[in-house]
């Protein structure tokens, strides 16, 4: 076998760094990420560019199976620098990779068909997850299926334990599968008919519970009207039985208080209107051959029939934006429909390519040394998915860099100007992924089961109907290749690749500081910050990409070294101003999603940013607003309520704890001479320890750990439970830590 030519880190690195223009973060990603590399650590890519030429090699390949084939390099023309269309994480990774047997699908939902309430189907669950995650998928499953508990069983227990044991099964087996660097991804969701909804609700709220899982609760629409208006609601099980086993009726409106006070206090759970997703949803058509949606991937951006999964690719927006940031600025739609079309081409092709890996996976079960009983399990597994895969044809076409598209036209993110030139953008990609779907049909055939007649009175094809009723007629005499088409992604780390804002967000922050450590003796080095520990570090101004690029358009300076308020003028000058995740206007924000929702088949990931201050009633309002304008989900995230990574420009502290998909600056603060600090007694290993948690604006700082013994170690009456924590310095200049505290009650 002929050798492959490999590379160092530091060549790739290097040549990844000037592909990018010096975007240290973007080569970092690429670089770790998505280079192509064995097991053994060799690198076979030096730059994106032999990446995306080893995706469009295999595009054209499959291309050329159809008529009127694309070429590798009209594919890679599309793929170069990330510019237009830019496949997500599995596809990147996986395609031309022949190093790996993975799939090439970002996300799956399963469950078994029929009763699967037993423990044997809670457990084959759980090995089906495993099994997908291993093969780098994200995946998502429903519980509602589980008894409550209580619940008579028939076995030594004599009562079901309920859902909540099983959701750390599942999160905990997550948790345990390594993906190249990555964590397995899990969605868990149940239908607030389910007579366990509350416990599932408060699940996550234990600190250290269930955290290899998204949690999100499926919500019906009596269930929103019970809990607006004041009303009991039923739960039961089965939840959608006609004679249940169980029933008891709630307080609608206590229950959605405690969804709404636990995504204010903790960012979940998520919510999903289930009854929106099943009555826009086109898959559902074909319920009763297989299709009926019973939970999302992780994200949410994809609800999912069992066994099916879908690969994901998304157009970069900013690139259709031509002369940005200038007052001739305009929009490329010619461009723009073309590539649409392009896109969902070769989102089809990856589904053959798919198909191939699959079959790849199904040849190394059988390869393997395994008994025929263990291999059993596998290869269903994969035997469902594949023929999911290959009867439905389903797509991800999505976009990403909405909030810089917006900001290089001069349309400011949240006001209702922006809203309505983004929902008709997405109309656009609507009916030409459409379009492109039927002429596909033509060329390549329908997918297996399309039946214009099942689909005749569904709510997203008859939108599509009234503003193109051509396609709509081209559709019913040809079909459609996918059974759906859109969806909008987070697109984390790719959307650092495209050095744009990530799928339909606005810019998280237009201007960071960062700091380095660095050497005070060295020439020309510019010591800013001093740690307690006696580092030093040079802080260091980081610009969002684009704000760069609005900076040079306006001629100014990008080299300089800008004072604090410098900066501010700066973002107050540009059109990112008031438009950052955490300003804008939260429920134009709602209104945004609901609108473009209306033409994306699939769902859209996106997250409400709100500051620390905001009230639970606030956060029910958005939710409320959501379900209103037709969104099929909704997550909100208030600052503080999870540990955050990128530090504003600005010094107060509630500026700097902000959250992002970003890696973490390096971030050093001096410590406070005294800190409050809580008493927490423990065992381990049977042996009876202490810890002191120092405590700083109410959070865990630091913290000493010892064994507490009454004799020779440390001894505390048990009625220390608070006390101070103080950095001194003894006589020979060495730190030394003092511990006053005080007794229950001062």
């Amino acid at each position: 076998m002929e050798s492959r030519k490999t590379y160092t880190y530091d060549e790739v690195y290097r040549a990844s760094l000037e592909y990018f223009d010096g975007d240290q973060l973007a080569a970092n990603v690429w670089a770790n990420k998505y280079a192509l590399k064995d097991s053994f650590g060799n690198i076979y890519e030096k730059s994106p560019a032999d990446m995306h030429r080893r995706i469009a090699a295999e595009i054209a390949r499959i291309e050329h199976n159809y008529p009127n084939p694309m070429s590798e390099d009209e594919v890679f023309a599309l793929l170069d620098h990330f510019r237009y269309i830019v496949p997500a994480g599995s596809p990147m990774t996986g395609i031309g990779n022949d190093f790996q047997v993975a799939s090439l699908s970002n996300c799956f939902v399963i469950g078994l068909d029929g009763p699967s309430d037993s423990y044997g189907a809670i457990i084959r669950i759980d090995e089906e997850q495993v099994q997908l995650m291993k093969r780098r998928g994200g995946v998502g499953h429903d519980l509602s299926h589980i008894r409550p508990k209580g619940s008579p069983v028939k076995n030594s227990a004599l009562t079901s334990t309920g859902i909540v044991p099983f959701m750390e099964r599942y999160s905990n087996s997550t948790r345990e599968v390594a993906q190249e660097g990555r964590r397995g991804a899990l969605m868990l969701s149940v239908s607030i008919k389910h007579p366990d909804a509350e416990s599932f609700i408060d699940a996550k709220m234990t600190e250290g519970k269930v955290t290899g899982a998204n949690v999100s609760v499926k919500i019906t629409d009596e269930f929103m009207n019970a809990a607006i208006n004041g009303q009991k609601f039923v739960q039961q099980y089965p939840i959608n039985s006609s004679n249940p086993l169980m029933s008891k009726e709630i307080d609608a409106a206590s229950l959605w208080k405690k969804i709404v006070h636990n995504a204010w206090k903790s960012a979940e759970p998520g919510v999903l209107f289930w009854d929106t997703i099943l009555r826009e949803s086109v898959p559902d058509c074909y319920a009763d051959l297989g299709y009926e949606t019973i939970s999302t991937n992780p994200c949410g951006e994809i609800p999912l029939c069992p066994y099916d999964s879908c690969r994901l690719l998304a157009i970069n927006l900013y690139s259709y934006v031509e002369a940005p940031f200038t007052k001739q600025a305009h929009f490329n739609y010619d461009k723009f429909r073309q590539h649409v079309r392009y896109a969902q081409r070769i989102m089809d092709d990856i589904i053959d390519l798919e198909l191939e890996k699959i079959r790849l996976i199904q040849e190394k079960i059988e390869s393997d040394p395994e008994s025929e009983e263990v291999k059993q399990s596998e290869r269903h597994l994969w035997e469902k998915i594949y023929t999911k895969t290959s009867q439905g044809r389903r797509t991800g076409v999505g976009i990403t860099a909405e909030g810089d598209m917006l900001a290089a036209l001069g349309l400011t993110y949240g006001t209702p100007e922006a809203t309505y030139f983004s929902s008709d953008i997405h109309k656009i990609v609507a009916t030409e992924a459409y379009r492109s779907s039927v002429n596909m049909a033509k060329e390549r055939g329908a997918f297996t089961v399309y039946d214009a007649t099942r689909e005749q009175n569904n709510p997203f094809v008859n939108r599509l109907k009234s503003v193109d009723p051509a396609l709509y007629d081209d559709m019913v005499h040809y079909g459609r290749r996918n059974i759906a088409c859109l969806t909008i992604a987070p697109t984390g780390t790719t959307s650092l690749m495209t050095q744009t804002t990530s799928g339909i967000e606005p810019v998280f922050m237009p201007v960071y500081r960062r700091r380095r450590k660095v050497n005070p003796n060295d020439e020309n080095v510019h010591v800013d910050f001093v740690d307690d520990t006696g580092d030093s570090f040079e802080e260091y101004i980081v610009y969002h990409p684009k704000f760069l690029t609005w900076m040079k358009v306006n001629g100014l300076d990008t080299d300089r070294k800008y004072t604090q308020e410098e900066i501010d003028e700066l973002v107050a000058r540009s059109p990112y101003y008031k438009a950052t995740a955490n300003d804008v206007d939260w429920m134009e924000k709602v209104k945004m999603q609901g609108a473009i929702q209306k033409w994306v088949d699939h769902s859209i990931s996106v997250t409400i940013n709100l500051p620390n201050d905001v009230s639970e009633e606030l956060v029910g309002q958005l939710y409320v607003e959501a379900w209103k304008c037709g969104c099929k989900g909704c997550t909100v995230y208030r600052d503080g309520s999870r540990d955050g990574v990128l530090i504003s420009t600005k010094k107060d502290k509630k500026a700097d704890d902000k959250k992002c998909d970003c890696p973490p600056p390096l971030v050093t603060e001096v410590r406070p001479k005294s800190l409050e600090c809580d008493v927490v007694r423990f065992q381990n290993n049977k042996e009876k320890w202490v810890a002191f948690v120092g405590l700083l604006d109410g959070y865990p700082y630091e913290i000493f750990t010892g064994v507490l013994d009454d004799e020779d170690g440390i001894a505390l009456p048990k009625t220390v439970v608070k006390g101070h924590i103080i950095k001194n310095t003894d006589d020979a200049g060495n730190r030394r830590y003092d511990f006053e505290f005080e007794k229950r009650g001062g």
